[in-house]
């Protein structure tokens, strides 16, 4: 009793954040801010681009403007908030600001992983089956996929925003942390939190792995369709219609897995911070930027719209 009536309840929290007010870290809070306009420039206009030229009329590009879509969302709710904490010189965030970052942040996350793997299986029926592409991948096939990336991600994102906040919170409230990721928030509850803890690594290993596992097996069957082609020109135009994806794969299964599959024992809050960025900063940043210089049909798409742009500009 004594111990519950030193409880304080917390109405808010302190997000310490990413930088210090030093001249290193202005510059490196402006390279982050270089990085925020990119990705949502970049982001931006690979849906207009997708939306507006009819030749990306495709379900791997639709699956592309959505996760144009999520990246977008992704950096948005996460950077300007940063930004602002920074330049006021203070993070304070309420209680259900953080749950709404924490159920945005995740939904996204869960989103990203099973459309993923969704792009995945649509790369193994085009190379693998490409007579029954039409069928297989329709556009109502295509919908469903997206609405079940973004129900997996809801659901997902509801259950640890409501659990983790549903801790009694007390004492400190400073946040190590440059947003509210559950570990850094989970440390500042009062009470036992092991077995929660304990849940939450085993659902990110589930949210990880099913969808990577749907990956893996669809490259896997991918190669073995791609080494059993003759032509040698039929060989190169497949890899180079996955190349791109998979390197977005890599870039985003490597850094999540490294935030959430790795033992608490190993993490460190400086640690936590770097991978964080490069998942919710440099990842969709970079996305765009592969898929546009690494595909032909994205940039004769662009070289269109820019014609376009000129000659509007040219008549006026």
């Amino acid at each position: 009793m004594a111990l519950m009536k030193n409880q304080t309840h917390i109405s808010h929290f302190i997000l310490l954040g990413l930088f210090n007010h030093t001249p290193l870290h202005l510059l490196l809070f402006s390279i982050i801010m270089a990085m925020f306009l990119v990705a949502l420039s970049g982001n931006g206009l690979m849906i207009l681009l997708i939306n507006t030229d009819s030749r990306l009329h495709s379900p791997m590009y639709f699956f592309l403007s959505w996760l144009s879509l999520m990246d977008l969302t992704l950096i948005s709710t996460i950077v300007p908030r940063m930004a602002i904490d920074y330049l006021l010189g203070h993070g304070s965030i309420s209680f259900t600001g953080c749950g709404l970052q924490i159920l945005f942040f995740l939904t996204l996350l869960g989103d990203e992983c099973f459309l993923l793997a969704f792009m995945a299986y649509d790369r193994y029926v085009a190379i693998s089956n490409p007579l029954r592409y039409s069928v297989v991948m329709s556009r109502h096939v295509c919908w469903l996929m997206v609405a079940g990336s973004w129900l997996f991600g809801l659901v997902d994102g509801l259950f640890q925003a409501i659990y983790t906040l549903s801790f009694p919170y007390c004492g400190s409230q400073e946040i190590d942390h440059f947003f509210c990721d559950i570990p850094a928030v989970l440390k500042l509850a009062c009470a036992d939190t092991s077995i929660y803890e304990a849940l939450i690594y085993v659902c990110c290993i589930l949210m990880l792995l099913l969808p990577f596992s749907v990956i893996s097996v669809s490259y896997l069957l991918i190669f073995v369709t791609v080494l059993r082609m003759h032509s040698a020109e039929g060989r190169k135009k497949a890899f180079a219609t996955c190349s791109s994806h998979m390197a977005v794969v890599s870039l985003f299964y490597g850094a999540a897995m490294i935030a959430y599959m790795r033992p608490q024992t190993y993490h460190s809050s400086k640690q936590d911070k770097v991978v964080s960025a490069f998942y919710t900063m440099i990842t969709p940043m970079l996305n765009p930027l592969i898929y546009s210089l690494r595909n032909k049909e994205v940039a004769g798409a662009l070289k269109k719209f820019l014609g376009r742009c000129l000659c509007g500009g040219r008549q006026e």
